[in-house]
């Protein structure tokens, strides 16, 4: 078989098998440069296994967190602020909620944590907090504030609060630059 066909042969039926299979038979020895076949008398299954660790169950779990960071994120924007500020708020804001809510959870149960659904309208600052489904007390609470800076303009300030310290201190996760104009009020 031509090398092209191996290796379609090999990224097709691991799409097709969502990777949980490899057909290893296909993949050349890169050493001796030989094809791998099974052996004509070689009658055993080959059976895919699916293994998940705590770790993946773990990163699953935060990156679902994180996409329902993002949602409230942008219910809290409203189509006005959306569309300008999209962009910056994905490439510097949410990166830096992940490695927060990762920081923040490692030590917590995933399973019975959960994100609020409903921001703050008008000036409100808070975007979403991190609770406990079964205590029912927030871990984190994740805000936006406008800074309006003298001959600089307005600026949203990103920014979460923890349990530990009484939700007192600002952890900063990030600012974006508005315009010199004042921005519309939350979820416009």
């Amino acid at each position: 078989m031509n090398l092209w066909m191996r290796k379609l042969a090999v990224a097709l039926i691991a799409i097709l098998t969502l990777g949980l299979y490899t057909p290893t038979y296909l993949i050349a020895d890169e050493e001796n440069n030989e094809v791998i076949t099974p052996k004509e008398n070689d009658n055993q299954e080959i059976v895919a296994v699916e293994v998940h660790s705590e770790s993946e169950e773990e990163s699953n779990s935060i990156e679902f967190l994180t996409e329902k960071a993002k949602e409230q994120s942008f219910a809290k924007f409203g189509p006005k602020i959306t569309k300008k500020v999209e962009n910056e708020f994905n490439q510097i804001i949410l990166p830096n909620i992940e490695k927060a809510l990762h920081s923040i959870l490692e030590d917590s149960d995933l399973m019975y944590v959960s994100i609020t659904e409903q921001p703050a309208k008008g000036y409100g600052e808070r975007i979403f907090n991190v609770y406990n489904e079964l205590t029912k007390e927030d871990i984190a609470k994740f805000h936006v504030r406008r800074d309006n800076r003298p001959q600089d303009g307005f600026w949203f300030n990103f920014h979460y609060h923890l349990k530990e310290d009484n939700f007192e201190a600002h952890h900063l996760l990030g600012e974006i630059y508005w315009d010199k104009n004042t921005p519309p009020k939350w979820m416009s």
